[in-house]
This record gives structure tokens, sequence and C-alpha cells, in this order.
């Protein structure tokens, strides 16, 4: 059984050096959108911790106080109560993400590190 793996493996034809830099390219911009988009989540994270850092000692002194969100583009009137539950919600949601994506670009990253030694691949050298 594993024989006719290998003969499977051993019949794919080689890629061409053309194919293999499509690929290089792929990875790379792979990688760096879940950088990018990363960033961008740790970021907005950051944000609603400043937010909610604020509000907590509002929550403490007058949990009725009127406070305004943007939903959907829309600004609505609520009271600290009531927007800090779903704050925190939407920055545990946001920090699972960013943690999924982590694990994504880590397995991304094995992956063309594994490429780039199946192709004998180094990088080259700074002038």
């Amino acid at each position: 059984m594993s024989s006719s793996k290998t003969k499977s493996k051993a019949a794919q034809p080689k890629p061409s050096p053309q194919e293999i830099q499509q690929q290089y390219n792929r990875f790379q911009n792979d990688l760096q959108t879940l950088a990018s988009k990363i960033g961008e989540l740790e970021q907005e994270a950051e944000e609603h911790n400043l937010v909610l850092s604020t509000l907590d000692e509002a929550l403490a002194e007058e949990p009725d106080r009127k406070c305004f969100r943007l939903v959907g583009g829309v600004l609505v009137e609520r009271t600290v109560k009531d927007v800090v539950p779903a704050l925190k919600t939407n920055r545990d949601g946001i920090q699972k993400v960013i943690t999924s994506l982590a694990e994504q670009y880590k397995s991304k990253d094995e992956e063309f590190e594994s490429f780039k030694r199946e192709y004998n691949i180094r990088p080259a050298p700074a002038s």
C-alpha cells in the first residue's frame, strides 16, 4: 500500500521554476495578509480595553449614566450597564478570532518552511 503512494508521488511532474515562484509568492502573501489582519484585530481589542477601562469607572459610580455606542453605523443611546457587557463580549470574540488567526499563521508558516526545505529555497543575501 505504501509502495503505491510512493509511486503516485513519484509520477507527479515536478513543478516548473515559475510555478515554484508563484507558490512561494502565494505563501508570502498569505502570511502577510494574516499578519495584517491579526494586527488590525489586536488594535481593535486594545481600543475595546481602553473604552472598557473608562466605562468600568462609570459603571461603579453611575450604572444608569447615558453613553453612546455606534451600532451598524448608527449612534444609539444606551446606559453604561447595558454597554459594558456587550463590549466585553465583543472584545472576547475578537480575542478568539486573534487566537484562531495566530494558529492559522503558525500552520501556514510551518507549511512555508517545509515548502522552502523541499525545494531548497534560501533567502537571497542582503546587499
